[in-house]
């Protein structure tokens, strides 16, 4: 367990820096970067203003491209949002000023072992090897009515006053990411052929996680990984970066890059979502790394169920041909999961599937 001295030496100012990287965030040479720069993925974006005016080929050409993308690896890409993008603009201003200040006044928010929302950076984990090269401020989000200010609360009693302004845009933000996955839940929905309100309301009423991602320079980046490969335990990411690249997904059994594009958001499947789609839509694989001149930033909003609902697939996705892959289970149930017993990796669903068997 690291004691609060080494949990104080990751500061970025620092260590970005060093040439002698310490060894917890040296990664097996077989996970390192890619030594030559990796492919461009090549994504087509989803027009999402045009599937939501419900023209009949706009539709069918939004559902034909996500279909075949989450069939296949799924990561995509959305266009044409309706999200602000003076909000966006403000949320990553907010967020290089906090990842800017003083350790002391981020470990005012310190995360705690077992918790999954506060400040972390990677000598304050739980881990002693393969650390990500990162900094990261998470809180919850909740489109419940009565919790309409549960982000600039956090942001005021963790945080306090001067942190208040930031909290406010941080609440905008997460109330936009709730509405845009909501979005987004339709054309799934359509594409899985289950209709447009089927996973929409499933997650109405959503109780999600935000995630501030700082990524330092780093004097030897082919040594280290931002974030190491995983697929996330939610439902559903929705990304912004900024113009820094460094996003990868696998595909094809090698790595590609995603190219940054201030206009679009990236969305990626998470395990709960193909459980929800009886694993006919695949968790995206992905990790992100870092290089030695410019600092990276995105914002990650993870959609997640209400605690009580039970995860489990329509009936019309389960047949003879696609009997039941996963059991039903609650997200808070996943979520311990990888808080207590299990680091979130390649393989996180199928631990979990058999720590659930084992129970």
């Amino acid at each position: 367990m690291p004691t609060k001295e080494s949990s104080l030496s990751f500061d970025a100012s620092i260590l970005q820096h060093r040439f002698n990287i310490p060894p917890q965030f040296i990664w097996p040479d077989e996970e390192k970067p890619c030594p030559e720069p990796p492919p461009i993925l090549d994504v087509p974006p989803i027009d999402l203003s045009a599937f939501l005016s419900k023209d009949p080929n706009c539709v069918a050409n939004a559902t034909k491209l996500v279909d075949k993308a989450c069939r296949k690896h799924g990561f995509f890409l959305v266009v044409n949002h309706g999200i602000d993008m003076k909000l966006i603009e403000e949320a990553h201003m907010g967020m290089e000023l906090f990842f800017k200040k003083p350790i002391e006044e981020k470990e005012k928010a310190l995360r705690r072992p077992g918790e999954h929302c506060g400040y972390a950076s990677s000598f304050t984990s739980r881990f002693s090897e393969k650390l990500p090269w990162k900094e990261t401020l998470s809180f919850r989000y909740s489109a419940e009515e009565q919790l309409s200010n549960i982000v600039q609360s956090y942001f005021l009693d963790k945080l306090g006053e001067d942190n208040v302004g930031f909290g406010r845009v941080c609440q905008e933000y997460c109330e936009a990411m709730s509405r845009l996955s909501l979005n987004v839940m339709e054309l799934l929905g359509m594409s899985l052929g289950v209709g447009s309100s089927y996973y929409r309301k499933f997650f109405e009423g959503n109780d999600s996680i935000m995630r501030l991602n700082y990524y330092p320079p780093c004097q030897k980046p082919d040594l280290v990984l931002g974030t190491g490969p995983h697929c996330d335990p939610t439902s559903l990411t929705i990304l912004h970066q900024d113009d820094v690249g460094g996003l990868e997904v696998y595909v094809d059994e090698k790595w590609h890059s995603i190219t940054p594009d201030p206009q679009a958001f990236v969305v990626n499947v998470g395990d709960t979502f193909m459980a929800l789609s009886n694993g006919i839509y695949k968790g995206c694989l992905h990790r992100a790394v870092v290089n030695n001149k410019t600092p990276r930033k995105s914002l990650a909003f993870f959609l997640c169920p209400k605690s009580d609902k039970i995860v489990k697939p329509p009936k019309e996705l389960v047949c003879d041909e696609n009997s039941r892959t996963y059991p039903d289970f609650t997200w808070p149930t996943l979520l311990e999961f990888t808080q207590k017993h299990y680091r979130s990796d390649m393989k996180t669903f199928e631990a979990f599937v058999s720590w659930l068997g084992n129970k």
